[in-house]
């Protein structure tokens, strides 16, 4: 890749080598490669952080080896073409592994945006010197509670120059995001297109989604709890008895409870046979029929306005999706290849809609993506903002004064 007269060099931080499973590997790539798309000079940097916290799928550990995630890297940067533009800084070895490693604090050096994708990078000194540090937020609630409760947290996110949110709606009427401070800008998942060609329907196949019972610990904020995919499971458990036995779950977390599942009818795939590679994944959304899911409770209480980069996929995929609202609905169009659901009448009709007009709802899924999700201009856009000084705070209305 040769850096244009009009390119930038740009750092994009993630989770790759700790977190080497197929969905958050797709959610980094396309950034990457995306942001190389549009002609920038386009780095990948992970940082270890101060502890162990490398998964091992393998073994099915966490520890602060980071062999299985490094070989893994290896292998999808190369199949995305990028294999000679990633690093791994080890800190608890004060190492470098990748590549790029050697020369990664030179290239920060000289680098004009950093993007921080999810904030789960810390910031060196390498990275702390970028002009123009990006934090994009894809968590949103949870964030904002953790940067309200966590003072080292809020630190941290003040050193970025920054900020973008997967919660489209955080400021607007409706939207009870809690308001950390910051000056929180919407944006979305980008998504390659050309990683993500449509395939034939599949009128047969089955309704499937991947997903963690529960991801962490609920959130508190100001008297609310804010807690996960395992609270809106609850509200369609009897999707099977209503629509039929046609509902899979490739299902992960300790806390998830697949024998009462499999009694309600829910078929439960294991999830590592089909995340621990990106194309395997691809494969398994491909060969649904669609994808129904609910969001984490706190998304949809807050009517935040998230959207899933999973439901992206099997979007781009060709595949319709039938998805509980969080408000995304706001921003996107409904009905025709995206339908939101709040009620489990409303999932049921969802689904029956998509069943009636399979062939319609698989064009219009596509459709939707390369309108509003394309990687070219989601990042266009990112950078655009991110380069444009920050707005002036409003003025302060003076005090009234007694005549």
């Amino acid at each position: 890749m040769t850096r244009g007269s009009s390119s930038l060099r740009i750092v994009v931080m993630g989770y790759v080598v700790r977190g080497p499973l197929a969905g958050p590997t797709w959610h980094h790539l396309q950034y990457v490669r995306g942001l190389a798309d549009l002609g920038h000079e386009v780095w990948y940097l992970e940082d270890s952080d101060d502890y162990a916290a490398c998964y091992d799928p393998a073994q099915q550990i966490v520890t602060a080896d980071p062999s299985y995630g490094l070989a893994y890297a290896q292998r999808v940067f190369e199949r995305m073409g990028m294999g000679q533009r990633w690093a791994y800084f080890d800190a608890m070895q004060n190492r470098w592994h990748g590549p790029a490693g050697a020369d990664m604090p030179a290239i920060c050096r000289d680098a004009d945006l950093l993007l921080n994708v999810s904030g789960v990078n810390a910031l060196r000194p390498w990275v702390a010197q970028i002009p123009h540090r990006v934090l994009i937020d894809t968590d949103p609630v949870f964030m904002q509670v953790d940067i309200l409760n966590d003072a080292p947290r809020r630190q941290f996110a003040e050193s970025h120059t920054a900020f973008f949110t997967f919660g489209e709606s955080f400021g607007l009427p409706g939207c009870t995001m809690p308001d950390d401070g910051l000056p929180w800008r919407p944006t979305r998942q980008p998504v390659l297109l050309d990683a993500w060609a449509p395939a034939p329907g599949r009128p047969d196949g089955r309704y499937t989604t991947v997903m963690l019972w529960d991801s962490y610990d609920v959130r508190e904020w100001n008297g609310r709890s804010f807690g996960m995919k395992s609270e809106e499971m609850e509200r369609v458990l009897s999707m099977p008895a209503r629509c039929g036995p046609r509902f899979e779950m490739a299902l992960g977390g300790p806390t998830a409870p697949h024998n009462r599942l499999a009694e309600l009818g829910w078929l439960v795939a294991d999830p590592l046979a089909i995340t621990c590679d990106p194309w395997d994944y691809q494969a398994y959304l491909r060969q649904s029929k669609a994808e129904f899911s609910v969001a984490k409770q706190g998304y949809v209480a807050s009517g935040s306005g998230w959207f899933s980069e999973r439901s992206a996929s099997y979007m781009a995929l060709g595949r319709p999706v039938v998805v509980q609202d969080t408000g995304f609905s706001r921003h996107l169009p409904t009905g025709e290849g995206l339908l939101a659901f709040t009620t489990l009448d409303e999932a049921v009709a969802a689904v029956a809609e998509v069943d009636a007009h399979y062939d319609r709802h698989v064009g219009s899924a596509r459709a939707v993506i390369e309108s509003h999700f394309d990687s070219r201009q989601v990042l266009a856009r990112l950078v655009e903002q991110a380069l444009a000084p920050a707005a002036p705070s409003p003025p302060a209305i003076p005090a009234a004064t007694t005549p």
